[in-house]
């Protein structure tokens, strides 16, 4: 099955069964999502994974009861964040530039004053080119979860700050962004499986010039 059969048979899962995944077919998302492109590379946002089926239970009943899949999910991923971007990170980011890419100290200073530029940005601003850098990470899980046959669903629709506070996001510096249902289909209630793929046609989406 080629790539576009691929995207073609993956859709939003509503219902899942509960079963596991194999773990090598998580870190093969999981690892997806760290070689994803961002922003300088910077990649402001935490992924927290969660496996516990307690803690599947409590977003579910607390955040998010219109989401199913999440407690009869193998894992849920939650993108976060930061609230603001601290000297702390930003010394950690130039430390990993210098051991990767081995920059002469000019270039580093010079990185370091384009990077410091953050610090200078509201937490309105830094919280909208933080989701962006989310978003791009959320479709790589999205289309690796495809290639490897595993079902999923990107979820938005939950409340924020009571998931912010099941998950004690608030005293890690973080704010919850959106959240990815990982698992297998139930075949019987997975409604969604069976309905054709709502996209439009190619002439309606891009404009040749």
């Amino acid at each position: 099955m080629n790539i576009l059969e691929k995207l073609n048979k993956r859709y939003a899962s509503k219902a899942m069964d509960g079963t596991k995944i194999p773990e090598e077919k998580k870190q093969e998302i999981l690892e997806a999502i760290r070689l994803a492109p961002t922003s300088l590379g910077f990649q402001p946002f935490k992924v927290i994974v969660v496996e516990s089926q307690e803690v599947k239970q409590k977003i579910f009943d607390t955040a998010a009861s219109g989401q199913p899949q999440i407690p009869n999910s193998s894992f849920t991923l939650i993108f976060a964040t930061p609230q603001k971007v601290t000297h702390e990170m930003i010394e950690n980011y130039m430390e990993n530039v210098k051991v990767v890419r081995k920059l002469a100290p000019e270039k580093l200073i010079a990185y370091k004053a384009m990077v410091q530029g953050f610090l200078n940005k509201t937490d309105e601003e830094i919280s909208i080119w933080a989701s962006k850098q989310v978003y791009i990470a959320l479709g790589f899980a999205l289309y690796t979860a495809a290639m490897i046959d595993v079902d999923s669903v990107p979820i938005e629709g939950f409340n924020k700050s009571k998931l912010d506070e099941v998950l004690n996001l608030n005293e890690l510096n973080l704010n919850s962004v959106c959240m990815m249902a990982v698992g297998n289909r139930h075949e019987e209630l997975d409604y969604n499986a069976k309905l054709p793929k709502m996209r439009k046609p190619g002439a309606e989406m891009f404009i040749n010039i």
